[in-house]
């Protein structure tokens, strides 16, 4: 979509890892390109692991009016929690020192990622496999932080099940697994009996978790190995586990179509926030 904001920043919130350096990597991706449609009088960045860190980025950020876009997967411990306590906000809009900040939706619960995820699991797939046929397991962390940290995972698996016939994709079962709560995805070929299993990883970057620890609790790998950026190949689809196969993708955040959906997310504060 298009925005023309000349006189706003956008600032994009990421994790960081202090461990992987291709953790950062799809939110400087997507906040290049944003800046190139020349939308905003500036983009920037800011990681809760790395710099420039999320209260160092402020004196970076001429305009006076900024909007914060967490490119985060779910509105849960993060996004509720952390982000706003570091980032001094008290509400949906924070007056301070000047400058009129704008806290957005994450791009995680926005309901354009259904259609990313639809997108990513076809692409994954032969053109000789019947979708229909196969099981959809999208991954995510899971936490006891916060419970709402599995809800944009839970609302995508039910959004997929309903988009099968205005899609034109059917699955044969749209599941929900995790890595550190039940479902466990360790536990994927109890989860189905479809011969055919696709599992897209619902995070924001190819880092720790979907290229290092995901593969292992799968028997990709049969230990942690180096980061995405330090492979020279990384995966070889498919997999085969006896009469069965597995498909396995990089994490959806790495699209390119997110940088419409962080767009989306300041169009949606504009409308639905803005009095």
């Amino acid at each position: 979509m298009s925005i023309s904001k000349p006189n706003s920043a956008l600032l994009i919130l990421g994790h960081g890892s202090t461990e992987n350096p291709d953790s950062s990597q799809p939110s400087w991706e997507h906040a290049e390109t944003i800046a190139e449609s020349g939308g905003f009088g500036s983009v920037h960045c800011a990681f809760w692991k790395e710099e420039p860190s999320f209260r160092q980025i402020w004196p970076m950020i001429e305009e006076e009016e900024i909007y914060v876009v967490p490119n985060f997967i779910s509105e849960g411990y993060f996004t509720r929690q952390v982000l706003p306590r570091e980032l001094e906000l008290d509400g949906p809009t924070t007056v301070r020192n000047g400058k009129t900040v704008h806290y957005c939706d994450p791009v995680g619960i926005h309901s354009r990622m259904t259609d990313l995820l639809i997108k990513r699991a076809k692409e994954m797939i032969d053109e000789s496999v019947r979708t229909e046929e196969a099981t959809l397991i999208i991954v995510g962390h899971g936490t006891n932080l916060n419970k709402k940290s599995t809800d944009a995972i839970k609302d995508q698996v039910t959004a997929i099940r309903e988009a099968g016939e205005s899609s034109g994709v059917q699955f044969a079962e749209v599941l929900d697994a995790y890595m550190e709560e039940a479902p466990f995805i360790a536990d994927w070929k109890k989860l189905t009996d479809s011969k055919t299993v696709i599992v897209v990883p619902f995070f924001i970057a190819d880092a720790l978790h979907s290229y290092q620890d995901i593969p292992v609790l799968l028997g990709i790998e049969s230990e942690i190995t180096e980061a995405a950026s330090q492979r020279e190949v990384f995966r070889q689809n498919p997999y085969h586990f006896g009469a069965r196969t597995l498909y396995y993708s990089s994490a959806i955040g790495t699209d390119p179509a997110l940088s419409e959906v962080i767009l989306d997310q300041v169009a949606y504060f504009d409308e639905h926030y803005r009095s």
